[in-house]
């Protein structure tokens, strides 16, 4: 055979076949089907890596001080491993964005707020975009500056809700019921949409909401934009579908 004819594979990774790897949250509350720390959420293979000592309540209450080395030793051996792109299971580590593209080598997306200033430019004049979050209270004008999020951005949380703040954030649990949470998300959009109806598309901040995205957009008639939404387009510039010959 000349060598023409050859195929060469190369090496140089531990793992091949999973380009994008995910940061994860110190957690053991349920991530069910859609939350980004369920592997079946994915239609294609990912790495995950968990940051010791990261936990919601340090990273969403206490602006995840002292856990930069972190994540960065985390996502360097992420990019060790074989991922070609890092992202987080966490809104809040937009504070982190340029930090860790600079540490790490390989394109970075820690944030679903990220999506905010495209999905603006899609609507029509005189319509905004909203934020869901987990807790509006702790989503301050740093963490959206980094996402590059006006800092006028209509918003809405939920911290008042009876499960989903609760158990991510307040308690150590190791149960959710599903049902109330889901209603926490539908509550804290139509408190959104009542203050303003201006809101034309909506922006989950949080990476557990993508399980409750459809009933959201079904319940406000607006397009629901989630962290799943951001990978997916972000994993397509990883791994670009390849077309048959014409």
């Amino acid at each position: 055979m000349s060598d023409s004819n050859r195929s060469l594979a190369r090496g140089g990774k531990s793992i091949y076949g999973a380009p994008l790897g995910i940061l994860m949250l110190e957690a053991r509350f349920p991530r069910i089907p859609g939350d980004m720390g369920n592997g079946e959420t994915w239609p294609f293979p990912v790495l995950f890596r968990v940051v010791r000592g990261a936990t919601p309540e340090k990273v969403v209450l206490k602006g995840a001080q002292g856990l930069l080395p972190d994540f960065i030793a985390a996502a360097r051996e992420l990019v060790d491993l074989g991922a070609e792109g890092i992202t987080t299971n966490c809104g809040f580590l937009s504070l982190f964005q340029a930090e860790l593209a600079a540490a790490v080598g390989v394109p970075v997306a820690t944030s679903s707020l990220m999506q905010v200033a495209m999905v603006q430019a899609t609507l029509p004049p005189g319509k905004r975009v909203g934020v869901v979050t987990v807790s509006g209270g702790s989503l301050t004008p740093a963490h959206l500056s980094a996402a590059g999020v006006p800092l006028d951005v209509p918003m809405a949380g939920t911290e008042g809700g009876r499960e989903f703040f609760r158990v991510l954030i307040q308690a150590a649990k190791t149960d959710l019921d599903v049902a109330l949470a889901r209603q926490d998300i539908l509550d804290a959009g139509a408190d959104l949409m009542r203050r303003h109806p201006e809101v034309g598309a909506i922006v989950l901040e949080c990476t557990n909401m993508p399980p409750y995205a459809a009933d959201l957009a079904a319940a406000t008639g607006v397009p629901v934009f989630d962290i799943y939404a951001l990978i997916s387009w972000f994993h397509a510039g990883l791994r670009p579908r390849r077309w048959a010959a014409i």
